[in-house]
């Protein structure tokens, strides 16, 4: 699990059935901020452009996170972080 901003939102004319009524959104790991490097993440929460939030990028607690044990998904969404310290 790590933290990311969501950067973008993902728009699909044609998607996997299992997926049809889930929203894509596009995130960027927040240690990798400087870099370009993103992925597409299933959205579980209905975060949104700008949200901080926590992400989970292994494939079974990804489905189960959005209900479907069939979706062909490797990253979701789980929460939106408030607030976070560092210590």
């Amino acid at each position: 699990m790590f933290v990311a901003r969501v950067i973008g939102t993902v728009t699909a004319t044609a998607k996997e059935p299992n997926l049809v009524s889930q929203k894509l959104l596009v995130v960027q790991d927040l240690h990798d901020a400087g870099t370009k490097k993103s992925m597409i993440a299933v959205d579980s929460v209905s975060a949104g452009v700008g949200d901080v939030v926590l992400v989970v990028m292994e494939g079974g607690s990804a489905r189960q996170s959005i209900g479907s044990t069939e979706a062909p998904v490797n990253a979701s969404v789980l929460g939106i972080v408030d607030h976070a310290e560092d210590y």
